[in-house]
């Protein structure tokens, strides 16, 4: 290998390297969001912090820092934007309200990673033939382009599930609680308690709906704004059919009650179509790993003993 190949494997590596660097420092800041309260909270206590940790801390605040001053901008000059990406911030769990700049910036940040590895490999991949450089530039875009997007979507598929699994408990406790004789805020802030361990995400949520409605928050814009944040149909119903108890005097228990048992249906038929799916999901590793060595320990030793005989003979 002589120095030109070293070189242009140099070229090819180094703007991979820096996308993920990027890629990995975006996923921290985002992290950082979602414990900054607990960090106020140990430090508040005096927590003993070490010097790597305090170095490590410095480097994703100011990695974050600069996120968020190239996404203040980008938002002051796209305000329609602002408050959809915000809905779609939240239903994939990041309520701050700096989620928004930062997440506009890691994504300016990106393009702008793509755009130079591009610029930095198409000379090369015109200069030598070689398609790899042109492979790479392009798998850089794709990353840029898509990457965040399908980072935030699965982020919120991941949360729906958890709080499809939850559902039903959060209704059976509401049942509980309003037939013990518990107004409906009550019984909410009782459940809240009641789901932090199993359900933390969906505890958190209706802490948050907790919060609205002790600062004076209509039931209704309560509810429908606990709808928006989670992005479920199963939501949705919930909000729509307290808001319609209540407008014609129905009975609460009872509506929780049939609703809670609609839930467990869809949640035991969800359980059955995955268990009925799962044949065809393990057939392709069954033919390309259990039935090769099936038949490998099947085969070989006949084969072993077959060509023996054939050379003793």
């Amino acid at each position: 290998m002589d120095a030109l190949d070293i070189g242009r494997l140099a070229g090819l590596a180094a703007p991979v390297l820096i996308g993920l660097a990027i890629v990995g420092a975006v996923i921290a800041g985002l992290m950082e969001l979602r414990i900054t309260r607990r960090l106020r909270v140990r430090l508040a206590g005096g927590g003993a912090q070490t010097p790597a940790g305090s170095a490590t801390s410095d480097v994703r605040a100011q990695v974050v820092g600069g996120l968020r001053k190239l996404g203040d901008r980008l938002v002051v000059r796209d305000p329609e934007q602002v408050s959809v990406l915000r809905a779609q911030l939240m239903q994939a769990g990041y309520a701050s309200r700096e989620a928004v700049p930062i997440y506009l910036g890691a994504r300016m940040a990106l393009l702008a990673i793509a755009v130079g590895g591009s610029a930095l490999l198409t000379p090369w991949a015109a200069k030598g033939g070689n398609l790899m450089p042109a492979v790479a530039a392009g798998a850089l875009t794709l990353v840029a382009m898509l990457g965040p997007d399908r980072f935030l979507a699965r982020k919120k598929g991941k949360l729906q599930d958890e709080y499809r699994d939850g559902f039903p408990d959060l209704l059976d406790l509401l049942v509980a609680s309003v037939e013990a004789g518990l107004s409906l805020d009550a019984a909410v802030s009782r459940v809240c308690e009641e789901l932090v361990r199993r359900h933390p995400n969906l505890a958190r949520q209706i802490r948050f709906l907790t919060h609205e409605l002790r600062a004076g928050r209509s039931r209704r814009d309560a509810w429908a704004s606990f709808a928006d944040r989670m992005g479920m149909e199963e939501a949705t119903s919930l909000a729509t059919m307290l808001r319609q108890a209540e407008e014609m005097g129905a009975s609460l228990g009872e509506t929780l009650r049939v609703f809670s048992e609609e839930m467990r249906s869809k949640r035991m038929l969800r359980a059955e179509e995955k268990a009925a799916a799962l044949p065809a999901k393990l057939m392709v590793p069954l033919i390309l790993f259990i039935f090769p060595c099936l038949l490998g320990v099947l085969i070989l030793p006949a084969a072993f003993k077959i060509t023996k005989m054939l050379s003793h003979g």
